[in-house]
C-alpha cells in the first residue's frame, strides 16, 4: 500500500478543522454553553466524524469523483440531487465567507490588524493556491495538520496543570455564553451536519483522487480520529478556562496567550493556516462544480467566488457563526439522510469494486515488471475487469496502469510478496497461459 492515504487523511483534517474548531468559537457556542454535559456531545461528535470520514472518502474513491455532484447523481433521485447541489453550493459559499471573517478576527485579536485586512490576505492566498496542481494542493492543505495536533496537546497540558475554578463555577460561567441552539443533542446533530456540509465536497474530491478504495477508507479512519482528538482536546482546554475565555472572539488563542506570547504568535499562524485550508477547500469544491472539467474555468470561477465571499465576510465573525451556522446545519441534516441511504445501498457495490481494482492492479503489475510474464490472457482479464467497473473503463485502466508502474518502481523498497503475489485465481490463469505457450 502506498503512503498516499496519509496525505489524504491530513488534507481531510485540514478541510474539517477550520476557523470555528481551531479558534474554539464553534465549540463554545454549540457545546460548552451547556457546561460539563457539553463534553458528552463533543465525544459523540468525534465518533460521528470518524464514521463520516470513512463513508465520504470511500464513496469518493468508489465513483472517482471530481466534485460532489459526481457522487450524488449516482446515489439519489435527480430532483433530490438538484436540491442537494443547490444546498451545497450555497452552504459552501456561506461557510467560506464565515471562515474569511474568522481569518480577519484571528489576526485582529493577536496583532491589532484590521479584520478586513486579515480577510484580504487569506483571500489572496486562496486564489494563489488555485494555480497549483492538485497533488501539490493536497500537500498544502494537509501540511498544517500535525501543527494543530501539537498545539492542542500543549493547550490541554497547560489547562490540566494550572489551577482552575471548580466545576460548579465553570458551569455557572458557561451559562453566560449564548448557545447556538437551545438543546445539547440538537446542537450535536446540527454541528455534525455542519461538519458534513463543510467537508463533503472536498472529501469526495480527495477520495476521488485515490484509486484503491481501501486506502480511501483508511485515510477517512485516520483523518476522522485526528479530528475527534483535536475536537476533544480543544473542548477540554476551553472548558477548564471558561472563566477567562467565555466572551472573546478567538477563545483558544486567549489560552495560548496565557501560556506564552511566542506560543500565542505561533498559534495565531496555525489558526490562520487552518482557516485558509477550509476556505480554499470550500471555494475550490464550489469552483470545480461549475468548471465543466476545465482548470482555466475553475480558476476564473474561484476568483469570482472569493471576491464575493470577501465582501460578505465584512459582517463579522462571531455574529456570522451565531446566525449562519445553525441554518446551514439543519440543511446538512437532510444531506446526512441522503448520504446514509446512498451508503447503505452502495455498500455491496463498494466491496465488489474494491476487489475488482485490487485484481486489476495485480494483473497490471505483470505488465510493468520485467521479471513477470504478461500474457494475452492477462490482457483480456484486464479489459474484462475494467469494463465491469462502475467508472470509465479506459480511465480506470490508465490509472491502474500508472499505479502498477509505481508499485514496480518502488519494488526495491517493498516486500515482493506484497507487490506481485497473485490471488489464487490469477495464479492459475498465469500458470495456464505459460503452459499453453510452452506447449504451443
Amino acid at each position: 500500500m502506498s503512503k498516499k492515504y496519509v496525505s489524504v487523511a491530513f488534507a481531510y483534517v485540514g478541510v474539517i478543522v477550520g476557523a470555528g474548531l481551531a479558534s474554539g468559537q464553534d465549540l463554545l457556542q454549540y457545546f460548552l454553553s451547556f457546561g460539563a454535559p457539553g463534553l458528552i456531545g463533543i465525544a459523540a461528535l468525534g465518533v460521528l466524524n470518524i464514521i463520516f470520514g470513512v463513508v465520504a472518502l470511500q464513496l469518493g474513491s468508489y465513483f472517482r469523483s471530481g466534485h460532489h455532484d459526481d457522487v450524488f447523481e449516482r446515489i439519489t433521485h435527480p430532483v433530490v440531487r438538484r436540491v442537494i447541489d443547490v444546498v451545497l453550493v450555497f452552504s459552501g459559499f456561506a461557510m467560506g465567507f464565515v471562515m474569511l471573517a474568522g481569518a480577519g478576527a484571528n489576526l485582529e485579536q493577536q496583532f491589532g490588524l484590521p479584520a478586513w485586512a486579515g480577510s484580504a490576505v487569506c483571500s489572496g492566498l486562496v486564489i494563489l493556491t488555485a494555480f497549483l496542481d492538485f497533488d501539490r494542493i493536497m500537500e498544502v492543505i494537509g501540511v498544517f495538520t500535525p501543527m494543530i495536533v501539537i498545539a492542542i496537546i500543549v493547550l490541554v497540558i497547560y489547562s490540566l496543570v494550572t489551577p482552575h475554578p471548580s466545576m460548579a463555577e465553570l458551569n455557572a460561567t458557561a451559562t453566560q455564553v449564548t448557545p447556538a441552539l437551545p438543546n445539547l443533542w440538537f446542537s450535536t446533530i446540527n454541528y455534525f451536519a455542519l461538519c458534513v456540509v463543510n467537508g463533503i465536497g472536498m472529501a469526495f474530491v480527495l477520495g476521488g483522487s485515490v484509486l484503491r478504495i481501501g486506502e480511501a477508507r483508511l485515510a477517512g479512519r485516520i483523518g476522522g480520529t485526528i479530528i475527534a482528538l483535536v475536537i476533544g482536546g480543544d473542548a477540554l482546554a476551553l472548558y477548564l478556562n471558561m472563566d477567562r475565555i467565555w466572551d472573546v472572539n478567538v477563545p483558544a488563542l486567549e489560552i495560548a496567550r496565557m501560556i506564552h506570547p511566542w506560543f500565542a504568535f505561533v498559534y495565531t499562524l496555525i489558526i490562520f493556516a487552518l482557516i485558509y485550508n477550509t476556505v480554499f477547500s470550500l471555494f475550490f469544491a464550489t469552483a470545480r462544480r461549475f468548471s465543466g472539467g476545465s482548470t482555466k474555468r475553475m480558476r476564473i470561477v474561484l476568483v469570482g467566488v472569493v471576491a464575493l465571499g470577501y465582501a460578505a465576510s465584512l459582517m463579522g465573525f462571531k455574529k456570522l457563526i451565531g446566525g449562519m451556522y445553525p441554518i446551514i446545519g439543519w440543511l446538512g441534516v437532510a444531506l446526512l439522510v441522503v448520504l446514509a441511504a446512498g451508503w447503505l445501498r452502495e455498500r455491496a457495490g463498494v466491496s465488489r469494486e474494491e476487489n475488482l481494482r485490487r485484481k486489476l492492479i495485480r494483473l497490471l503489475v505483470h505488465k510493468h515488471d520485467d521479471h513477470l510474464e504478461y500474457t494475452d490472457e492477462h490482457r483480456d482479464k484486464v479489459r474484462e475487469l475494467s469494463r465491469a467497473s462502475v467508472v470509465d473503463s479506459k480511465q480506470l485502466r490508465r490509472d491502474a496502469s500508472t499505479l502498477a508502474k509505481d508499485i514496480v518502481d518502488r519494488k526495491a523498497n517493498a516486500s515482493p510478496s506484497d507487490l506481485v503475489t497473485p490471488r489464487r485465481g490469477e495464479a492459475v490463469a498465469t500458470e495456464s497461459a505459460a503452459s499453453g505457450r510452452a506447449n504451443g
